[in-house]
């Protein structure tokens, strides 16, 4: 039953535990009459669904968590030269998105992306991925495949974000001379621009099997001279800032 309150009745909202039990008292001073009325109600099972939705919520995140980071491990395992990569492409991939403002789930699907990027590389001959020289056109064109071979791997996975679909184009370029498909423009998601930059400039600052490391200098230097239109120039600009305003090092 509603009941009009009056103008100067205040309400005071309290959760008081009495033993085992929980309950949300409710308080309604009427100062015009010189009195108040106590309302409770029994909040304990609530709460204590409250507790245990929450608990499960934190297990579910603690279990995503380590699923991601042994599809990372394991993709490493076939690429010694590599290891740690997308550990350090999702280091930097996670500081530009905050540089540009992302945050919350968006934020979570570039940390996550980021870190499983090369995952396709798992259909890759290891001699291909540790061959110590350049790759034969043929070789090169197998390496192509794992942006598609990733998604693949990652569509089943329910993930929260859109991680497969970020890892499939992670690298499309804004001019559309990316490969597997070609996509230009704001047909690439934001999080798969954040990550191609990402990608490149550890690429080129860690040593690979076909030559030695170029350096941060070079790296940087690459993604601000590149043609035009090949990079996010936002993205790029957060990247600029990051490393020489804000001094981001590799962990």
């Amino acid at each position: 039953m509603n009941i009009d309150m009056p103008a100067d009745r205040r309400r005071l909202q309290r959760q008081v535990a009495l033993g085992p039990r929980i309950f949300a008292a409710e308080v309604h001073l009427m100062p015009r009459y010189k009195s108040a009325r106590i309302y409770t109600r029994d909040i304990t099972d609530r709460r204590e669904a409250e507790e245990k939705s929450r608990a499960n919520i934190e297990k579910l995140s603690r279990m995503m968590e380590g699923i991601v980071n042994a599809l990372a491990s394991a993709s490493e395992l076939r690429d010694p030269y590599t290891a740690g990569h997308q550990k350090r492409v999702s280091q930097l991939a996670c500081a530009l998105a905050r540089e540009i403002g992302m945050a919350g789930d968006t934020f979570e699907g570039v940390r996550v992306a980021a870190t499983l990027h090369d995952i396709g590389k798992m259909y890759v001959p290891a001699e291909i991925l540790t061959k110590p020289g350049r790759l034969a056109p043929v070789e090169f064109s197998i390496i192509k495949v794992h942006p598609e071979a990733g998604s693949g791997i990652l569509k089943p996975i329910d993930f929260p974000w859109p991680v497969a679909q970020i890892v499939h184009q992670h690298h499309e370029r804004m001019d559309g001379t990316g490969y597997p498909n070609g996509i230009s423009g704001d047909a690439i998601m934001k999080e798969a621009r954040i990550i191609a930059v990402a990608d490149v400039v550890e690429a080129m600052a860690s040593h690979r099997p076909y030559r030695p490391a170029l350096g941060i200098e070079r790296a940087i230097s690459e993604i601000k001279n590149a043609k035009a239109g090949i990079y996010d120039p936002e993205v790029v600009a957060a990247c600029l800032i990051l490393f020489n305003a804000k001094g981001f090092e590799f962990k």
